[in-house]
């Protein structure tokens, strides 16, 4: 993965003068505002989960449907006035065919795919969602209306752009603002993807060493991440602080070399979270839908079309349903995490995994592309 000179200067030129591009944002909305006061939003779906969970291949699902309108990676780095950066791109922006993307997970990508850039905005107005000394869970206590308004702006934009009806998102992060989003948009849905943690956190260790080697190649690349809003994996990577006592632990796995460990405390951790959000809260549990990623692979059509049948889309899926990607796993070599380490995994994780059905010896020791 090597950066080029003038993405990585335009990334690096969007996260520190994040302040002033809010600013042009605003000067944006009220250049549109006649045309975003006739966009609706109306049941936006929201796709959490932690990275290599399958949120990827979901959203580009998603965003097959008609209408369907989702952030592209054109978007991308001046987020806060995504219309008038659109227009610049057609101008001046070369179309180049799909390549794999640097997770090296098969999935491709050009500058039209969608993938989730709403993390810088979040950022800009809570800035303590990254910092490792805090708790980043977001509730409607947070309540932070400019900053309500801005996004709900942001992603009608993101509509007008697309030409689309109904957005779809994909943040990995979202998974601690679960209630305040819920707030935000009364009518949100909520998919959230999980995966056997063995093979989950196999997978995060295998692409936090890849990006660790690229960081190695190009010492460019953790900010690049870190602006774009990706601490998942890499030397910039932080876990989610969901509970103190936990990110503690992670953080002292990880400065132990035992990545393993450390991500099976995440995996805990956050999933444990958000199962206890939707026991708590009847009505916000009744917006969420768990999807096992095996049974993703292993029965695409019914649990796609369960989905959009959840969503309020099944009426314009059925093109959608008659020609799904087949959606499997590549074998892996013989690098699959030893008994040592598959032992500590369970322990860490075997409560929350066993309430989705999974068992300790039920990982498929090969990894799904998937993020």
């Amino acid at each position: 993965m090597r950066l080029r000179s003038a993405d990585f200067f335009l990334c690096r030129l969007a996260y520190r003068l994040s302040g002033v591009l809010k600013l042009f944002g605003d000067m944006e909305t009220d250049y549109l505002r006649d045309r975003l006061d006739d966009i609706k939003l109306e049941q936006p779906v929201f796709i959490t989960g932690l990275a290599r969970s399958g949120t990827t291949i979901l959203l580009t699902l998603f965003a097959r449907l008609d209408l369907v309108g989702t952030h592209r990676y054109r978007d991308f780095p001046f987020l806060f006035t995504p219309y008038w950066w659109n227009w610049c791109n057609e101008r001046l922006g070369q179309a180049v065919p799909p390549v794999e993307r640097p997770h090296k997970d098969r999935i491709k990508i050009n500058r039209d795919s969608p993938d989730a850039f709403e993390e810088p905005i979040w950022t800009h107005f809570f800035p303590f969602v990254h910092d490792p000394d805090a708790l980043h869970i977001l509730t409607p206590d947070h309540d932070n209306p400019q900053f309500d308004a801005f996004l709900k702006d942001h992603l009608r934009k993101i509509l007008l752009l697309r030409g689309k009806q109904r957005y779809v998102s994909k943040g990995n992060y979202n998974l601690t603002r679960l209630p305040y989003i819920a707030s935000m948009f009364p009518d949100a849905r909520f998919v959230i993807p999980i995966r056997h943690p063995v093979d989950h956190v196999d997978s995060l260790v295998r692409q936090h060493r890849l990006f660790t080697a690229y960081s190695a190649e190009d010492k460019r690349v953790p900010d690049y991440l870190r602006a774009a809003g990706h601490f998942e994996f890499g030397p910039q990577r932080m876990p989610i602080n969901v509970d103190s006592e936990n990110a503690g632990r992670i953080i002292e796995a990880w400065e132990k070399q035992n990545d393993h460990l450390g991500y099976a405390i995440a995996w805990q951790a956050v999933y444990a979270h958000v199962v206890g959000i939707a026991a708590r809260d009847a009505v916000l549990g009744r917006r969420i839908k768990f999807v096992r990623y095996e049974d993703l692979c292993a029965e695409p059509v019914a649990v796609v079309g369960k989905l959009l049948t959840f969503c309020g889309l099944a009426e314009r899926a059925e093109g959608l349903l008659r020609s799904l990607p087949k959606i499997s796993a590549p074998a892996r070599g013989n690098d699959a995490p030893s008994v040592r380490e598959v032992d500590a995994i369970w322990r860490e994780t075997s409560k929350v995994a066993e309430s989705f059905g999974y068992q300790r010896q039920g990982f498929t020791a090969y990894d799904a592309g998937a993020q």
